[in-house]
């Protein structure tokens, strides 16, 4: 539903819903406070599919979107910092103090995996409930300050388990509250962004994204010896960021709005995306899954990696901070950059194609180099790929949604192409580090399967 703002005081431009955004192909301008051409305004609940671009309206990237973007960048710092420091540093460091270094690669797996399918369950089922939600605060606000407590406490009741089967359990809990927070903010882009508007969004959110997922692993080096106090720390930062979030960036209340209806079989059917309903969606879905597999197989491995394959032994750890620092370098010089152009241009899939190709590529770098510096070298190169294809691959995917009232839910079902690569990635990396030659058989396979990732947006038609 849209509704005017303080800043967008027209209100909203009319619905046709037969049009598909950006038929045109006119470029549009993104630079912040400067003019934006779109055709819904500027906090409209509608998708961007359903929105003509006829009647165009120019707004300001100012006032309360400008605010908007800058809190969720931070937002999304605080969240992703404990997706960077938990699973890339603390869990397989407190597994490794648990059972030893030589199960420690095994039970990671097993623990990473059996966690990472939990959040691809609850994201969607997160995203359901909050677009179902009527309250004073709207729809999305309650879910993010409950999953932010609630996923803090389960962060702390890690720090103190002792066992392999209480620490997978509380990395269950961790993982379905913190997805209950994340889901209803990713639908803020589609909620109360415009479609002009939204490759610099995009940007603005996925450099927060990274920078909390870099930097989080960066400060998550300094708890090693402490692992239950990093815990402490990263709850409380995000509990606090999120609560600041829904103070300062309030939505209207929804208490009077009737519900969409509820279909369970129709709900349990989203989790199969239909390639000839929804065929756009279909290949934006696939070829976000295809590129996180083959990206996350090796970076989920990162300290794995540095301490057998590279041979750091011991002191891998205090290395990672360095890579994260290399790859958050690369990061921001794309991030900040992929998304305006690919407004400016309005074009979405080139860019994700060609950043795509370029994650594909860093991963010849530790195979030719199996060292510290091959490490490095994939670590800039991975960031400078990744940070485009974040930034634009959010803004393309938003613009493929197939329904307008049920953004969290789609928005969750989306995120299974990133949270079902964690799922498979660790058992498959396993296998593949056990079975197959090791470490560096991970890197060609995971070659192929981004670059497959990349080039499967070709054939979507409703974005350019």
């Amino acid at each position: 539903m849209t509704t005017p703002s303080d800043d967008f005081p027209e209100g909203p431009r009319p619905v046709q819903p037969t049009l598909p955004p950006n038929l045109s192909g006119a470029p549009d301008s993104v630079a912040l406070g400067s003019t934006l051409t779109t055709a819904d305004s500027a906090f409209s609940a509608a998708p961007t599919s359903a929105v003509s671009a006829q009647s165009p309206q120019k707004v300001k990237v100012r006032g309360k979107l400008l605010k908007l973007m800058l809190w969720m960048a931070l937002a999304n710092i605080a969240v992703f910092g404990i997706w960077g420091a938990v699973p890339g540093l603390l869990l397989p460091t407190q597994i490794t103090n648990i059972v030893g270094k030589d199960a420690s690669v095994g039970a990671f797996g097993l623990i990473a995996t059996i966690g990472a399918f939990a959040a691809m369950v609850a994201q969607p089922i997160a995203g359901l409930v909050s677009d179902r939600t009527r309250s004073r605060f709207g729809r999305r606000a309650p879910w993010m300050v409950a999953g932010g407590l609630l996923g803090g406490l389960s962060l702390i009741f890690m720090g103190a388990s002792n066992g392999i089967v209480q620490l997978g359990i509380a990395w269950v809990m961790v993982q379905v509250c913190y997805n209950f927070a994340q889901g209803p903010l990713s639908a803020i882009l589609p909620d109360r962004v415009p479609s002009g508007a939204r490759g610099t969004f995009s940007s603005l959110s996925g450099l927060g994204l990274m920078v909390g997922a870099l930097g989080g692993s960066i400060a998550g080096a300094m708890f090693l010896t402490n692992v239950s106090t990093g815990y402490l720390v990263f709850a409380g930062f995000a509990l606090i960021v999120l609560v600041l979030f829904v103070v300062f960036n309030p939505d209207r209340s929804n208490k009077g709005e009737p519900k969409p209806p509820f279909s369970l079989g129709a709900f349990l059917r989203t989790f199969w995306v239909n390639p000839v309903k929804h065929p756009d969606f279909f290949w934006g879905f696939t070829g976000r899954l295809l590129l996180y597999a083959g990206y996350f197989m090796v970076t989920g491995y990162q300290l794995f990696i540095l301490r057998d394959y590279v041979g750091l032994g011991a002191k891998a750890g205090a290395f990672v901070p360095l890579l994260s620092l290399i790859s958050m370098a690369g990061t921001i010089i794309t991030t900040l950059i992929g998304g305006p152009l690919s407004d400016k241009l309005g074009r979405r899939k080139v860019v994700v194609i060609v950043a795509g190709s370029v994650m594909a590529l860093s991963m010849l770098f530790p195979l030719i180099l199996p060292s510290l510096v091959g490490m490095m070298l994939f670590s800039f190169v991975a960031g400078l790929g990744f940070g485009a294809f974040q930034a634009v691959d959010t803004a393309l995917m938003s613009e493929v949604l197939p329904s307008k009232d049920d953004f969290a839910k789609d928005l969750g079902v989306l995120n299974i192409a990133a949270t079902l690569p964690q799922t498979l990635a660790p058992g498959i990396a396993s296998i593949v580090i056990l079975t197959l030659g090791g470490y560096a058989a991970l890197f060609p396979i995971g070659i192929v399967i981004a670059l497959l990732g990349a080039f499967a947006v070709l054939p979507i038609k409703s974005v350019r």
